[in-house]
């Protein structure tokens, strides 16, 4: 679908709402009154509460039925996609595939569909289809498979390793955090961990910097979130 004219008003359609980066997406998307909807895509209830806010069910295989409302909106269409899971989670290899791929390759086919303006994603410092290591390659396939489908604007960012608060306990991640916080001054800013607010603030800046097809690296995000305070 050509996508539609642009408008003075915008939705977001924010995927993995209730994750780390998400729930700070959303906060972060309510403060602008540029957008005048957010529909967030979850399978578990949100704390944040706004007449702007809705929350649909996360069914990857029945988009366009649970996103109707986003499309007769009449508003410039933002899509941003903050899936992501770990195999430890997901439980198997394949079930990780299927959230951080497919899932993310189906919104990816609505947001065609819809005539989405904008889509920026959430992948991976590493992403990389040809690496030998299985997660950097799905995320390294993820943003090939997205690039194929020719959005008008598609933006990936490639955080490092995420600080912040998660709903869910990733021990690994838990202890590579606490193994760098005495030295995180000195890690390169490139792979340094980076805060899950800088991420989100990120996000939000490229959507509304209308900015080209483009990857946002961990390096350029750091601080996104102090530099909108100031």
């Amino acid at each position: 679908m050509t996508p539609a004219p642009p408008s003075p008003h915008r939705c977001a359609v924010v995927a993995g709402a209730s994750g780390l980066v998400g729930r700070e997406l959303v906060r972060r998307l309510l403060r602008e009154p540029r957008y005048r909807g957010i529909f967030a895509l979850s399978r578990k209830p949100l704390a944040t509460v706004d007449p702007r806010l809705e929350v649909v069910a996360a069914a990857f295989d029945r988009l366009p039925h649970v996103l109707q409302g986003v499309e007769s909106a009449g508003a410039s269409i933002d899509v941003f996609c903050c899936l992501g899971t770990t195999i430890g989670v997901a439980g198997s290899r394949e079930a990780f595939r299927q959230v951080d791929h497919d899932y993310v390759l189906a919104l990816g086919r609505w947001a065609q569909r819809a005539g989405a303006r904008r889509m920026v994603v959430v992948s991976a410092l590493g992403a990389d289809p040809d690496s030998r290591v299985f997660y950097n390659r799905v995320k390294g396939e993820t943003e090939r498979d997205l690039a194929a489908l020719g959005l008008p604007s598609l933006v990936i960012a490639r955080p490092s390793l995420l600080a912040g608060e998660r709903a869910e306990f990733r021990p690994g991640e838990r202890l590579a955090l606490l193994a760098t916080r005495p030295l995180r001054a000195l890690i390169p800013a490139r792979i340094r961990p980076i805060a899950a607010e800088d991420v989100a603030q990120a996000l939000v800046d490229a959507a509304l910097a209308d900015v080209p097809p483009s990857i946002v690296e961990s390096a350029a995000m750091q601080g996104a979130a102090q530099r909108d305070r100031a």
